[in-house]
């Protein structure tokens, strides 16, 4: 695979600087941009190593620590290993930051790395891709409605909460987006239960949306993460496949 350089970054914001991991094929050229939305654990080795398998495919990928209102990441110290024995203690620590991070901080927020990467010497011009997990699905489809006419390609996985009863539930952004998207839900995942999944399809199929959301079976809430108990090899690769199928097919042309 093709090698890539990675390093950290400062992104200025409405309300300070927000830390991030920019990676990029080794030498000259641009390459079509993604915004990688993280989990709720935030940027880290396991996630970089996503963005760099992104990278490797020929990809500029940002991971803005979205959490860097609290500090640089990790905002959290994190264990080497994330399971059931501490996930508990995590989420009592990052919950306060998610709750504190509302759609309009999103949509603020995502105009600050959208712009930072239509200036990067790295990002070829045009639209961009996002790919969310966890609560990273949910902003990728806030910064999707928001800016449609920047984002050509969204992808999430194992989000949760995504089409709520709320005013402002992150499906409502289907009325205005653009981009194409895939939602990978995961079967054993009580953020995201089939009745959320009924109404994110039709929420997007009303709007005219292109896109396929599918159901992996036998896949937990945060399958993709390889750092932590629910990590799911199988799934993690079917979510690959999909994802470069459709950043393939939108950012390439």
């Amino acid at each position: 695979m093709t090698a890539v350089h990675g390093s950290t970054v400062d992104i200025p914001t409405q309300d300070g600087t927000a830390d991030a991991y920019f990676v990029h094929p080794e030498g000259e050229g641009r390459h079509p941009a993604v915004l990688l939305y993280q989990d709720a654990f935030g940027p880290r080795p396991a996630l970089n190593a996503m963005a760099d398998r992104l990278a490797a495919e020929g990809y500029a990928v940002l991971v803005p620590n979205v959490f860097y209102r609290h500090g640089r990441a990790p905002v959290a110290p994190l264990p080497a290993h994330i399971d059931h024995d501490n996930r508990g203690e995590m989420f009592a620590r990052l919950m306060p930051l998610m709750q504190d991070l509302t759609p309009d901080l999103v949509v603020a927020d995502a105009h600050a790395y959208l712009g930072w990467l239509a200036d990067c010497p790295q990002a070829a011009e045009g639209p961009v891709g996002i790919t969310g997990y966890c609560m990273g699905a949910r902003l990728a489809l806030h910064t999707a409605g928001a800016y449609p006419d920047r984002v050509a390609a969204v992808g999430g996985f194992h989000g949760g909460r995504l089409a709520t009863d709320q005013p402002d539930s992150p499906h409502l952004a289907a009325a205005t987006m653009t981009a194409e998207a895939y939602f990978g839900h995961a079967d054993q995942d009580q953020s995201m239960p089939p009745e959320q999944q009924e109404r994110l399809e039709k929420a997007l199929t009303e709007a005219g949306v292109t896109h396929r959301c599918e159901v992996y079976q036998g896949a937990s809430h945060g399958y993709t993460q390889s750092d932590t108990s629910d990590y799911n090899a199988e799934a993690t690769e079917r979510h690959w496949a999909a994802l470069l199928e459709l950043f393939g097919r939108t950012l390439r042309g």
